[in-house]
């Protein structure tokens, strides 16, 4: 009898771990924008009810990959829709520094980045599982300043975070017109987002009085969130395991504050 009792207290357990884990939902999603065929993946939690914020993800100049996807499940777990985009175009993924350059320019142009952002956006708000009046963004690397982009010329986000994401602009932002909220997470020992840089960021906020708050880690490097950071071999890019959690759970604080 203890047996039994025994054997099913476990195949309950497992039922419930089984069942948590079959209740986050996230697919691939085609889309389009500027006449460029692009590839999303969106997530959220069945067990969650009703609807919830949405955040967009936008990846590192590698490309929409297994590193912006786990953010959006890490997301939808925490009770968002996430959706990851895709800014270079679907398939399109960078081995070398050269390439991802070659994207990163591309998807930078005219009005390439505005339109694939929204494009995502406008996708993100009529998932029915979306409140499309609660939306955030975040971006590392390059996908940081894809945000911090869209956030300085006003778009519609309540809330942004960026994770060792570029800072610097060729167009600051103006007073009044960053409407979200800003949380910045860098690393002191990064040498593409360098401490000149930071300080210069934290001016140009603070004359568009805008609501932003900038977080150092000591000693991280560039692409510190990313355990295949140094999978490239490129100088300067080292995954940090203490920064990362860290500045996820800022995150969620922040998102849950502001969303």
């Amino acid at each position: 009898m203890r047996l039994a009792r025994t054997l099913a207290v476990l195949a309950a357990l497992l039922w419930s771990v089984s069942t948590a884990s079959a209740a986050l939902n996230g697919h691939a999603v085609d889309y389009s924008a500027d006449g460029t065929a692009l590839q999303g993946y969106l997530v959220w939690d069945d067990a969650v009810k009703g609807t919830r914020p949405g955040v967009i993800v936008v990846h590192e100049w590698w490309g929409h990959n297994a590193h912006a996807r786990r953010a959006a499940e890490r997301l939808a777990k925490a009770g968002y829709v996430a959706f990851a985009l895709d800014m270079f175009g679907k398939g399109k993924l960078a081995e070398h520094p050269d390439q991802a350059q070659a994207f990163v320019a591309e998807a930078m142009k005219d009005a390439n980045t505005p339109d694939r952002f929204n494009a995502a956006l406008a996708l993100l708000k009529r998932d029915p599982h979306c409140d499309s009046t609660r939306i955030g963004a975040i971006g590392y690397c390059f996908g940081g300043a894809v945000v911090l982009g869209m956030a300085r010329a006003g778009a519609d986000l309540r809330a942004v975070g960026t994770f060792h994401g570029a800072l610097a602009t060729q167009a600051p932002a103006r007073p009044g017109a960053v409407k979200a909220k800003l949380l910045i997470q860098t690393g002191t020992a990064d040498p593409m987002v360098t401490a000149d840089a930071v300080t210069a960021f934290e001016k140009e906020m603070t004359d568009a009085h805008a609501d932003f708050r900038i977080i150092r880690y000591p000693g991280a490097k560039h692409s510190f969130t990313n355990p295949d950071a140094g999978k490239h071999g490129v100088p300067g890019l080292e995954y940090n395991a203490d920064a990362d959690k860290k500045s996820w759970a800022e995150l969620i604080k922040f998102f849950k504050a502001n969303l």
